[in-house]
């Protein structure tokens, strides 16, 4: 089973480096080796960085791939107008644990980073600055880069810059959970969508972009637009960070042309010469098959065209030798684990997806695989933020990409691989990793005692939820540690005594019914 990427994995480059410059010399670039690497950087007008952003066509490095341009033009516009300062975000929060890129820029080029949200701050008129992180190394290597600078967050300063720590997970990189964590908050999504550019840090209007993309800015307002777009594609120019894992020899960070094919990049790693898949955008992302890898370059549009995704950067294929419905199951709890709890087709649908593709995997037949489809279309569009939709949209990938394995579990018993586990999830030693994972339990109903009373459903809807017929339905995925609490209630309340947990791991039986007040056993309020 794979372990959990490190912090800084190796970084290689292809072609000319532009991001990972100097990478060769140090391990970290401190601020004087920054300005020996890179030079000196001449700040800009609002209008000007603008045009930059539009002349290179510098879109988001987070997922979302919006224009920059046009985003730092809506953050002025609404701060003229409400005649506000505002804010810039420096989201380098990278809760998926197959993202590795943004931690190695922030580690080892924090000031490449810094230049462009200064940049940004400067045409904008901004007076406060915040770096968003998840990581102690990313934390560390922020704080002294920000020292080096003589940049803190006391009064009187020009710019005020502060480090936000966010807990490593899915959510919590999501730009209205980071923006929400910036003010005060916790790290999640509020209830309603609101848009930065009008009100985001403390109301005030927040240019909030990925760590990447403020480095893209900071190298193109160096060498200028031209230059710029000497490298890579007319249509996508300059230069992208991948991260790649699953099941490749060499795990690593890579910064890579846009154009160059996506085999070559498989090879590098070390991937198998003929994966059965390759997850592309990290597991909000989408599968793609050995005859697709052959036909993309690294580009959105390239992988756009054969039903993949640039995503958040990262690349995981898998090989022969493992079941791909097994392998993305894994993501599947993995993903309802990480959700939020505060909206229904997230703490409701997501598991019940899990449990669906489970259902599909231990010969649920067509009846499994139909719920699984339509709990999957279910939940598009319903969030409080992008969770719910990036989980669907993986699902729906695996379903359609796997199409043999998928006639093989359904309607033949199974396609006879073992999962191996080649795609990175958190190792268990994890703090915030522990308190998200399946718990190796499930929940259960003796249907010879449950008389329908529902207090069950009420107590833990992530999990439960009532029929057509008023009698409980549970998510077949494992109970979430951060959830167990909660089983434990329900099974507590329920009055016939029917709800129990079962163990479904070795490494973490269930308790006994009847174990007392903490066992997770039969019970009645």
């Amino acid at each position: 089973m794979n372990a959990p990427l490190p912090d800084v994995p190796e970084v290689r480059v292809v072609g000319l480096p532009q991001l990972t410059q100097g990478f060769d010399l140090v391990e970290r670039l401190g601020l004087d080796m920054h300005l020996k690497v890179h030079g000196p950087l001449d700040p800009m007008g609002g209008e000007q960085l603008a045009r930059l952003a539009d002349e290179m066509s510098l879109h988001g490095r987070g997922g979302a791939g919006f224009p920059f341009g046009r985003k730092l033009r809506a953050v002025g516009q609404a701060a003229i107008r409400r005649g506000v300062r505002p804010v810039v975000v420096v989201n380098g929060s990278e809760g998926e644990p197959a993202c590795r890129k943004d931690t190695v820029l922030l580690n080892r080029a924090p000031h490449l980073i810094l230049d462009g949200a200064l940049l940004a701050a400067e045409a904008l008129g901004a007076r406060t600055l915040i770096v968003a992180v998840t990581r102690n190394s990313t934390e560390i290597s922020v704080r002294a880069a920000l020292s080096e600078r003589g940049l803190s967050d006391r009064r009187g300063q020009g710019l005020r810059a502060r480090v936000v720590r966010t807990p490593e997970r899915m959510v919590s990189g999501e730009a209205s959970a980071v923006i929400r964590a910036a003010g005060g908050g916790p790290a999640l999504p509020p209830g309603r969508r609101e848009r930065a550019a009008e009100s985001g840090v403390g109301g005030a209007p927040t240019l909030l972009s990925n760590a990447e993309t403020f480095a893209q800015l900071a190298v193109a307002a160096r060498i200028g637009p031209r230059r710029y777009r000497h490298t890579g594609l007319d249509a996508e120019p300059g230069t992208v960070m991948l991260t790649l894992s699953g099941a490749v020899a060499r795990p690593m960070v890579v910064e890579v042309p846009t154009g160059v094919p996506l085999r070559y990049v498989l090879q590098l790693a070390g991937a198998p010469p003929l994966p059965q898949g390759v997850l592309t955008g990290g597991y909000h992302g989408s599968w793609i098959d050995s005859v697709a890898v052959d036909d993309a370059v690294v580009s959105r549009a390239s992988l756009a065209a054969v039903g993949g995704a640039l995503g958040a950067g990262a690349i995981l294929p898998i090989g022969p030798e493992t079941c791909p419905l097994g392998e993305s199951l894994r993501v599947a709890n993995w993903l309802a684990a990480e959700t939020a709890g505060q909206c229904g087709p997230c703490r409701l649908g997501l598991p019940a997806a899990a449990g669906g593709l489970s259902d599909v995997l231990n010969g649920g037949g067509p009846a499994a695989l139909a719920a699984l489809r339509e709990v999957t279309q279910a939940v598009k569009g319903r969030g409080a933020c992008k969770h719910p939709d990036g989980s669907a949209r993986f699902l729906a990938s695996t379903v359609s990409a796997f199409t043999d394995d998928l006639a093989a579990h359904v309607l033949g018993g199974g396609c006879g691989r073992p999962t191996l586990g080649v795609l990175p999830l958190p190792g268990p030693g994890h703090q915030e990793w522990e308190e998200s994972i399946p718990s190796g339990e499930k929940l259960a109903v003796d249907w010879t005692l449950c008389q329908g009373h529902g207090l069950c459903a009420d107590i833990v809807p992530e999990l439960i939820r009532l029929g057509p017929d008023g009698f409980p339905a549970l998510a077949d995925a494992s109970v979430p540690t951060h959830l167990r609490g909660r089983a434990q209630r329900a099974v507590r309340r329920c009055p016939a005594l029917a709800l129990r947990v079962e163990a479904t791991s070795p490494e973490r039986p269930a308790l006994p019914p009847g174990g007392g007040p903490k066992a997770l056993g039969s019970g009645r309020g």
